[in-house]
């Protein structure tokens, strides 16, 4: 199976423009293709692995990936998908970010003379001249129609502010600038910045000709593959010291029954007939499907090692018995209690299993909470320093292990 109809099959692909033109450069490795990211954090998370698996199917077939990082779009903020402005961040901690994304990337892609090369928009959108871009580019774009765009639409109730109006021309630009300076001849994005994809096309086609070699393509679920990385407690990262190993490692091995499968198909490297036959399995068998797919990525972002001894910590806490020690782990110090115990409600907040004592109470009322397997029936129940000192293993729900011990 050729590559494009690879991606397809994992339901990688949502929308495109030119199918047998991008299905001819992609089959052939002759795509130079960009995608881009907004350092709006010091880490990737677990929204960004979709792109990140996309650009190494494709650079394993010969294509050229350009990583973008938006320096420069992140001092106006990419409106798509928000109900409100971004916040604004400082040249430093854009920069800062950036560096951050390059260092964990190197882990997908293969940069290199001829390989994957990472720009950052900084570079150009930052010199541009304001009455030059309105005339060269600005004068492509009907407001009508960006007005239309789905991306603006949304944010018309609550008002959409003019700085980020010239988002869209901007990641216009983006691919325009690439095309004439880097030769690249393809973008791809998810299913919220397809209306900014469309222009950027456009755009080449209008300043150069219609014959302009450009293509856009969109991914399936990119938005969705955003609303996986996030959790009650907030986003997966790819930075093992934001997210453990282990903490990765079960994100995916609890993951909901129905979408093992596909996150098997879009994020994983294994074979589509392996997968496929894995279709077929139901009842604890999907719980084997799980491991697998936790054990997958967590080789990609982490290395094998880790995957493995995430494994063996995971099987080791729901199986019973066996190696525990590579549980997420807080060390509780002599300060934090009070005549040698410590309330299970300020355990709870201390471990980072609630964001507040009220929380910590609701979970406790609703019977959430165990102690080395035994459920805490009482919000006054207490800690000693003697059990801190070999290790309490606290259960929140199902699934949330952690370990509390005496510094």
């Amino acid at each position: 199976m050729k590559i494009y109809d690879e991606l397809v099959a994992r339901g990688l692909i949502a929308q495109v423009t030119d199918e047998e033109e991008i299905r001819e450069l992609v089959d052939n490795g002759k795509a130079t293709f960009y995608i881009g990211f907004d350092p709006t954090a010091d880490s990737l998370h677990v929204g960004h692995f979709m792109a990140l698996s996309l650009m190494k199917r494709l650079q394993m077939v010969g294509n050229k990936p350009i990583v973008l990082i938006g320096g420069g779009t992140a001092h106006v903020g990419d409106p798509s998908g928000r109900t409100d402005l971004r916040t604004m961040m400082t040249p430093e901690t854009i920069q800062h970010n950036s560096d951050c994304f390059r260092k964990q990337m190197e882990k997908f892609i293969e940069f290199g003379e001829d390989k994957a090369i990472m720009l950052n928009n900084a570079d150009w959108l930052l010199k541009l001249n304001y009455v030059e871009l309105l005339r060269e580019v600005g004068s492509h774009f009907s407001v009508n129609n960006m007005l239309r765009a789905e991306c603006y639409k949304q944010r018309m109730e609550k008002g959409l502010s003019f700085l980020e109006f010239n988002y869209m021309i901007m990641q216009a630009y983006d691919f325009y600038h690439l095309y004439q300076h880097y030769g690249c001849n393809m973008q791809f994005g998810g299913d919220d910045q397809w209306s900014n994809m469309l222009a950027g096309t456009e755009l080449i086609r209008r300043k150069l000709g219609k014959n302009a070699y450009a293509m856009t393509i969109t991914l399936l679920l990119t938005s969705e593959g955003t609303k996986m990385g996030k959790t009650a407690s907030g986003a997966v990262w790819l930075d093992p010291d934001k997210t453990s190993p282990y903490e990765f490692f079960q994100y995916w091995r609890n993951i909901d029954d129905a979408d093992v499968l596909k996150c098997l198909r879009m994020l994983t490297f294994l074979p589509l007939e392996q997968i496929e036959e894995m279709d077929k399995w139901e009842g604890s068998q999907l719980n084997e499907a799980k491991e697998i797919l936790a054990y997958e990525l967590t080789k990609l972002v982490h290395s094998e090692e880790e995957a493995q001894k995430a494994k063996k910590t995971s099987r080791a806490l729901f199986i019973g018995g066996g190696d525990d020690s590579d549980m997420p782990t807080t060390e509780i110090t002599a300060e934090q209690l009070t005549d040698s115990v410590i309330g299970i409600l300020d355990l709870l907040v201390e471990t980072g299993l609630a964001a507040s004592k009220s929380e910590a109470r609701r979970l406790v009322l609703q019977g959430g909470v165990h102690i080395n397997d035994t459920k805490v029936e009482a919000i006054d129940c207490n800690i000693s320093a003697e059990q801190l000192q070999d290790g309490v293993k606290i259960r929140k729900g199902k699934k949330t292990f952690h370990k509390a011990l005496l510094k």
